[in-house]
């Protein structure tokens, strides 16, 4: 069952609705259509830049193994898909909230493959996707402390995220070979929901 999430009112309020502006909606019906409109959007999303989890250039059918490990975990019903969808239902921004097996970390989720397609950054979108997935956590289950995420540095990321409310907590340097001698930190972060 999908359910629509808003941020709560100690986040920065949404812009409002507009014809086109994304609505959130936490475990859309896992369809066919819906996969590869993420597939093709993780797809652009890193061919402008975005770091998640692949650099340019990549094609839909490249990021397909990396969606079908989400998939699984949301059929396992360890993970789950938070989807910004245009006035058309198609997804225009998208994360993944992933529950923790390990039975002392099972009071905070991970939230990854975070991503606003390129022509949607810059307006909003990706403070409101953080903010509808600090709501999804806490709808998710109430005793969640908090949110932690990676990400790559070196790319303004970090700043993004703490606009946003998280702490940066942990840094490996040179951990994410993005090129030939070319690396970059992985920079952990946190965001608690107490």
């Amino acid at each position: 069952m999908s359910e629509t999430v808003t941020a709560p009112p100690t986040t920065p309020a949404p812009r409002g609705p507009r014809e086109g502006w994304p609505h959130f909606v936490l475990d859309p019906a896992p369809t066919a259509e819906l996969s590869e409109a993420i597939a093709v959007l993780w797809a652009d999303v890193t061919n402008a830049g975005g770091a998640v989890g692949f650099v340019p250039t990549v094609t839909p059918e490249e990021v397909r193994p990396a969606l079908r490990q989400h998939l699984v975990g949301m059929a396992e019903g360890t993970t789950r898909l938070l989807i910004g969808a245009n006035d058309r239902g198609q997804p225009v921004a998208t994360a993944f909230l992933r529950r923790n097996t390990h039975r002392l970390m099972r009071h905070w989720l991970w939230l990854s493959t975070v991503m606003v397609h390129p022509d949607w950054q810059g307006r909003g979108a990706g403070r409101e996707l953080m903010a509808a997935a600090a709501s999804a956590a806490r709808a998710i289950d109430p005793e969640v402390t908090g949110l932690r995420l990676t990400c790559r540095g070196g790319l303004g990321l970090e700043r993004f995220y703490t606009s946003c409310g998280y702490q940066e907590v942990g840094r490996v340097p040179d951990a994410i070979r993005v090129g030939e001698n070319e690396f970059r930190d992985d920079v952990t972060l946190w965001l608690p929901l107490g």
